[in-house]
């Protein structure tokens, strides 16, 4: 795992997090047609990209790592982590409603939730 980034995912993720909570407090829909949710799409498409590195660094740690870690569940949390928001991500595209924007700020939440157990089970806590 590279900490470093597993702290910058999570700041990335809480701020997507805030901006999409800020939009759906003002009714605000996740049409891709405005500046701030094509802004909003930028950051969560970084996060991604961010998910995506740490999953194929993790997987790389762990198979190099002579320590007691319980792998499958290692390898669930950075493949859910990096699933979960292309999911939410179109899911919040397709509602219509001020509700698109709250299934983004939940799904950008469960990123640091995952960082945090991925960080647990790196650690040998889990």
């Amino acid at each position: 795992m590279i900490q470093v980034l597993a702290t910058a995912l999570t700041v990335v993720a809480l701020v997507a997090a805030a901006w999409s909570l800020g939009l759906a407090v003002l009714d605000r829909p996740i049409t891709l047609r405005t500046k701030p949710t094509l802004w909003l799409a930028a950051v969560v498409l970084l996060l991604e990209v961010g998910l995506l590195v740490q999953a194929v660094a993790g997987v790389v740690a762990m198979l190099g790592a002579d320590r007691e870690l319980d792998r499958a569940t290692f390898v669930g949390y950075l493949i859910g982590a990096a699933v979960v928001l292309p999911l939410g991500a179109v899911w919040s595209v397709a509602e219509r409603s001020r509700w698109g924007a709250g299934v983004l700020t939940i799904t950008c939440l469960s990123v640091p939730v995952m960082i945090l157990r991925l960080n647990q089970l790196w650690a040998g806590h889990g």
